[in-house]
């Protein structure tokens, strides 16, 4: 059943470009029209590429998976794979599965999985398993994030060195002026007072700091994370700046619109490259 809803979505993906109605379209930061061939090229040469999706968009799940084919089969370089939905205390886990340890029952069973990570995740996991090529948990601990949330960072000073192992070395450094913390209070009309913003910064720095310490010369690091985490360049980019200052970094961002033929105004500037999808395409959730 499996195999047929598959093969399904592949004709019927492949039928709405066949009509020429693409659901995705690329533009470059300025919202001028670009192409994939482009895109890959300029992300050949980046030292890391931030993939900002939409965490429930199937159109943004196939491109990075795409992507990630492409920048493997044709940069000459080697990749390694790194993801805001593993969190740094499961990296034994996504190891074992790595490396035929342990089987995908026992990941979910033993690993704290996002719920859509079967449909949207788990092919890039296998891709990386395939070709024996290491995948990343970048992220902080949630119940970590949590005690922010609750009580800012000194809630962090009462964990054990064990536990703080898995975040970035506090103090956590935290600019509160920076523009998508701002824009986070707003979009959430004060709620969760000045600690919203810190416990996604917490996020934002413990993800730079594992990407800097698995980040090799002469590769290419993929990150795929929610876009808000990389747009403007802030977020997890700001942070990895402190610590690698030279680096390379191409950012992607994936925004749905009602007409993908010409990107909304406000998605210009936020990414290198912007991918607008069609809203009325099916979501994975």
């Amino acid at each position: 059943m499996k195999k047929i809803i598959s093969i399904v979505f592949i004709i019927s993906f492949t039928s709405i470009f066949a009509q020429k109605k693409p659901v995705y379209k690329i533009y470059k930061i300025n919202g001028h029209k670009t192409s994939y061939r482009k895109l890959l090229k300029k992300a050949k040469k980046a030292d890391i590429v931030f993939f900002g999706e939409e965490h429930n968009n199937p159109v943004a799940h196939w491109l990075e998976l795409e992507l990630t084919k492409d920048l493997y089969e044709k940069s000459g370089k080697p990749i390694v794979l790194g993801a805001e939905m593993m969190e740094t205390d499961n990296q034994k886990q996504v190891d074992d599965y790595l490396s035929g340890k342990i089987d995908y029952k026992t990941l979910k069973k033993e690993a704290r999985l996002w719920p859509n990570f079967k449909t949207d995740y788990k092919t890039l996991m296998d891709f990386a398993k395939k070709n024996n090529l290491a995948f990343i948990a970048t992220n902080i601990p949630r119940r970590y994030a949590s005690k922010v949330y609750h009580g800012g960072f000194k809630a962090l000073d009462t964990l054990s060195d064990k536990e703080k192992s898995w975040i970035a070395p506090l103090p956590i450094k935290y600019d509160a002026k920076l523009s998508q913390y701002q824009k986070m209070l707003k979009m959430m009309a004060g709620h969760g007072g000045d600690n919203l913003p810190k416990a996604q910064a917490v996020k934002d720095a413990t993800m730079a700091y594992n990407i800097a310490k698995n980040i090799k010369e002469g590769s290419i690091f993929i990150h795929y994370n929610g876009s808000f985490h990389s747009n403007v360049h802030q977020g997890i980019i700001w942070y990895l700046k402190q610590l690698k200052p030279d680096l390379k970094i191409l950012t992607i961002d994936v925004e749905s619109q009602e007409n993908i033929n010409k990107l909304d105004p406000k998605h210009k500037q936020k990414a290198d490259f912007i991918i607008a999808t069609d809203k009325d395409f099916p979501k994975s959730y």
